[in-house]
């Protein structure tokens, strides 16, 4: 599994590491535009990324701005319906309206509220992917 992690604030991209490292390759970005170089280039060279967690927060270009461009470039390289990465974002902010806001303008495949934990990250990865993780084997 390929997992991109968007986090201006280090300790919570060093966390969701910690936390995902079990799953496959996890690559960090501190910024939107950064991840952005990061997406296009696993696009090009036909790696994509299974999942993303995006903090929603951020300087420069925050969360959401983030998802509908990626979004914009999925359909541009012409990524198949149902193929397109899983984004969970992720934020301190507990407000319906953010998680309406991701879910319904952003096309949000999940939404965590920090301080994120193990089975908190197990138990949105097993949704998303219904329990067949890309690259993951196990027993």
């Amino acid at each position: 599994m390929r997992i991109l992690v968007i986090d201006d604030d280090i300790t919570s991209r060093l966390l969701l590491k910690k936390l995902l490292s079990g799953y496959g390759e996890c690559v960090l970005e501190e910024s939107g535009k950064a991840a952005l170089g990061k997406f296009l280039e696993a696009l090009g060279k036909d790696t994509p990324f299974d999942v993303i967690f995006l903090d929603i927060v951020m300087p420069e270009m925050d969360g959401h701005e983030f998802l509908q461009t990626v979004r914009q470039m999925e359909t541009q390289w012409k990524v198949p319906p149902g193929r397109e990465v899983k984004v969970v974002m992720t934020t301190s902010l507990n407000s319906p309206k953010e998680a309406t806001k991701a879910f319904f303008k952003g096309q949000a495949t999940g939404y965590l509220v920090k301080p994120v934990d193990k089975t908190t990250i197990d138990a949105k990865l097993k949704e998303l992917f219904a329990g067949a993780l890309p690259g993951v084997h196990t027993g």
